[in-house]
């Protein structure tokens, strides 16, 4: 399948039904007077938040939905149908915004979260409504009301403990694979990974936590280079930021340039979606099984001032206290 995270769609709620304008007739009942029903309530547009759905792929043709409109009243005073529901289920995580303006609607982030996109429309009173002591025999009713009709977006922003990051070739895909059961496309050149893929690590401490995969950050992400801005939303409902970096390709001549490449990227997008770069960093140095990466570690550590922790996804060195500090962090969010 596909990973979509925006969809733009056309939605509208029901036409209310319209008033009858009816008259008891019955044998040896004379004057019997109105007896037109109440048109029914058109149907609403409803959106339900649910964790059954991983992307918007569902949208890629279904781009107009409309809800039922209600039954016309009828005679003996009987009262017209509402019209159906329309119940749009969407990934928990979506945002939803008026495609036109860009105003935002609702942020439905729980599984089984609903909103109310539309009212429907009301259906018309029958002319039973008007009877008065001076009208006892109105011969009029009331057309129902209009549904509404909105063009929407849909933008599904991943609902994660952890985002991976770093450039491409840190070795994200393998980590992800290695710490849970997600088994992203890997391979040696750039841009192999082109969706995000998630996956639940299960620790012996605590509770399991959902790490993200975030692909396409290189220099100029923010504007959109290497389908940057596609994923660089998808740190924004992260906790804490997994910060890669390949030991192996680590150069003398600046030691710090892929960790300073992603910040300065997180940093300008910040400017958009305010909070990414004060999100909580664990740096982490990769590939340590390969023989080249133990001197780049050292000119990393040398020049960063701070913690690093050094792993290898191809023997396990350093997962399971790379693991237990992850849950450390998500435990006590507030330290640094």
């Amino acid at each position: 399948m596909k990973f979509i995270d925006e969809a733009i769609i056309t939605v509208e709620s029901g036409t209310g039904g319209r008033g009858c304008v009816s008259f008891r007739r019955e044998r040896f009942v004379p004057r019997g007077g109105p007896n037109g029903g109440d048109g029914g309530n058109g149907g609403d547009v409803v959106l339900k938040a649910t964790s059954r759905m991983r992307t918007l792929y569902e949208f890629r043709h279904k781009k107009h939905l409309k809800a039922g409109n209600g039954a016309h009243g009828q005679g003996k005073c009987k009262a017209g149908k509402k019209g159906h529901d329309v119940i749009i289920e969407i990934p928990q995580g979506t945002l939803i915004s008026d495609a036109e303006t860009g105003e935002q609607i609702a942020d439905l982030t729980k599984s089984g979260q609903t909103f109310i996109l539309l009212k429907a429309g009301r259906g018309g009173k029958g002319n039973a409504r008007f009877k008065t002591s001076t009208n006892r025999a109105p011969r009029h009713a009331q057309p129902g009301e209009s549904g509404q009709k909105r063009v929407i977006k849909f933008d599904l922003k991943l609902l994660a403990d952890v985002g991976i990051i770093g450039l491409p070739n840190a070795g994200k895909s393998t980590l992800i694979t290695t710490i849970s059961a997600a088994r992203p496309k890997i391979d040696s050149y750039p841009f192999t990974t082109l969706t995000p893929s998630l996956g639940v690590v299960r620790t012996r401490w605590g509770e399991p936590f959902v790490v993200a995969d975030i692909p396409g950050l290189i220099k100029g992400a923010h504007k959109g280079v290497g389908l940057g801005t596609q994923f660089l939303k998808h740190i924004e409902r992260t906790t804490l930021l997994l910060h890669l970096i390949d030991a192996s390709a680590i150069e003398e001549s600046d030691p710090l340039a892929a960790y300073n490449t992603i910040n300065k990227e997180l940093s300008m997008y910040n400017r958009y979606s305010s909070g990414i770069i004060v999100k909580p960093q664990i740096v982490v140095l990769s590939k340590l099984d390969i023989p080249k990466a133990e001197k780049g570690a050292e000119l990393f550590q040398s020049a960063f001032k701070g913690s690093v922790s050094l792993i290898s996804s191809a023997n396990g060195q350093g997962i399971d206290a790379l693991i237990s500090q992850i849950d450390q962090k998500l435990t006590a969010p507030h330290t640094s």
